[in-house]
């Protein structure tokens, strides 16, 4: 049996990852406390307002879970690249990211602008507001369909600044960002300071504006500082083709299992939205607004993996990247029961104060559905860290085989038979269907241990 030290490994390590992770999860818990304003404002305006928001936002989801994709992809390289010192390399992985991103906020932008009532339709089918939830929320998407290009631009910039070790320069930019959405709420949703009262449009106007703020800075910042992977719109189709072409083919099984999860999870969102009324969307909404708060955890995760793990493995140390994913896989699981327990405090607090103006149902479903994330959160914490080691080394297979499997012939079939079937409600629902997340960790477990992630991609070796 390990040891604690071999299993656990230096304080030294823990703090060179903290002092990695923390800017990114600082960033992420202002961003999730924006959020909270956000919806607290909202909130104001009634369950159906409330509901039409994020049934949106969920849709919106998917297309940040497609920019993710691409960034994490051309991610993987970025962060070798910087452990071999590869300027030039660095800068193909960042026109990766800048392209594909581009490409695909085209697409999704064609979309919202067109048959916005129908994916809110899909998202409402069988509740009893759906009508009313479709009215506002098509008024809000096809307004924050303007933030999807600045989205792509800033996401591409900001996280090969994280890859490089700077996390600290997006969480600037993007807290600032936060505090301008913030401000534009304010004004625009109740019409404060003689500004026009828009309430939901006037949310979708913030968030414009903001995404705008936040684009302009970080190409100002990007260009200025000479940011050792930034090239100018000029440059930008210099691509190296063969590195573009590993690229894709890594990112389109990146993408298989990210389109996975995030099918499986609409699909179930649709499912238990059938229960019920606006209380259950809005309540079940309100409870991920909170939640976003702990799963500041993940993004620390993620950042880690890339820069400790494919930084060794870019600079050829391939027996310390080994020793640094154990350590990571042992501080994801602790860090998961640090953050769950003060979580249920926190939880009971915010509901009441935050959502106030929700109905009693929709806030009942808010604590309930807190409750059953907190217990799955340091098996959570593993499972990210599984997918992040593997990536790091370029083993995009490992996510693709997890994802696709479970959620393909588990998650999402049970999904369905628990909504047509019986008449389980929203909360006890999500619990047993997230009880398919113990099969991934074994999955992802076997994959690996075979080790083909530990692999040098700037050299091929």
């Amino acid at each position: 049996m390990r040891s604690l030290a071999s299993r656990f490994g230096p304080l030294s390590f823990y703090r060179e990852a903290l002092a990695i992770a923390l800017p990114v999860m600082l960033q992420q818990f202002i961003m999730s406390m924006v959020s909270l304003i956000d919806n607290f404002m909202v909130a104001g305006l009634g369950d159906i307002s409330m509901a039409a928001v994020n049934v949106t936002n969920q849709i919106n989801f998917v297309y940040l879970v497609i920019i993710n994709t691409v960034c994490q992809a051309g991610g993987i390289y970025m962060a070798q690249f910087r452990g071999a010192g590869d300027t030039e390399g660095m800068k193909h992985a960042y026109r990766f990211k800048i392209i594909f991103a581009i490409c695909a906020a085209a697409i999704y932008f064609v979309l919202c602008r067109t048959i916005p009532h129908r994916m809110i339709a899909l998202m409402t089918m069988g509740n009893s507001a759906q009508e009313e939830i479709i009215a506002a929320g098509s008024v809000y998407l096809r307004i924050v369909s303007w933030t999807l290009f600045p989205i792509a631009v800033s996401s591409a910039i900001g996280t090969s600044f994280r890859e490089i070790a700077l996390p600290k320069v997006p969480l600037i930019i993007s807290a600032a960002a936060t505090l301008v959405n913030t401000a534009g709420n304010w004004l625009l949703i109740y019409g404060n300071m003689g500004a026009p009262r828009l309430e939901v449009a006037g949310a979708a106007y913030a968030t414009v504006i903001a995404r705008a703020f936040e684009l302009v800075v970080f190409l100002i910042y990007a260009a200025g500082a000479k940011a050792p992977f930034f090239v100018g719109a000029t440059r930008l189709f210099h691509i190296h083709k063969r590195l573009v072409s590993e690229i894709i083919f890594k990112s389109v099984m990146i993408f298989v299992s990210e389109l996975s999860w995030v099918s499986s999870e609409t699909i179930m969102t649709a499912m238990y939205n059938r229960r019920g009324g606006a209380e259950v969307v809005a309540g079940m909404a309100a409870g991920w607004t909170i939640a976003n708060v702990f799963f500041l955890l993940f993004g620390g995760i993620w950042i880690s993996a890339g820069v400790l793990v494919g930084g060794a493995l870019g600079a050829g140390k391939l027996d310390e990247a080994r020793r640094r994913a154990e350590w990571l896989k042992s501080g994801s699981v602790a860090a998961g029961i640090i953050i769950a327990l003060p979580g249920v405090a926190l939880s009971a607090m915010l509901i009441p104060l935050v959502f106030s103006n929700l109905s009693a149902a929709a806030r009942g479903n808010s604590f309930g559905l807190l409750m059953v994330i907190l217990v799955y959160l340091p098996l959570w914490g593993l499972l990210n860290v599984q997918f992040a080691i593997s990536r790091s080394g370029g083993d995009t297979a490992l996510g693709m085989y997890t994802d696709l499997s479970v959620n393909t012939f588990l998650f999402a079939p049970g999904a369905i038979i628990l909504s047509l079937a019986t008449s389980i409600q929203p909360v006890p629902m999500f619990a047993l269907l997230k009880l398919t997340d113990i099969v991934k960790y074994f999955i992802a477990r076997h994959f690996l241990r075979k080790e083909r992630w530990v692999k040098n991609l700037t050299t091929g070796k």
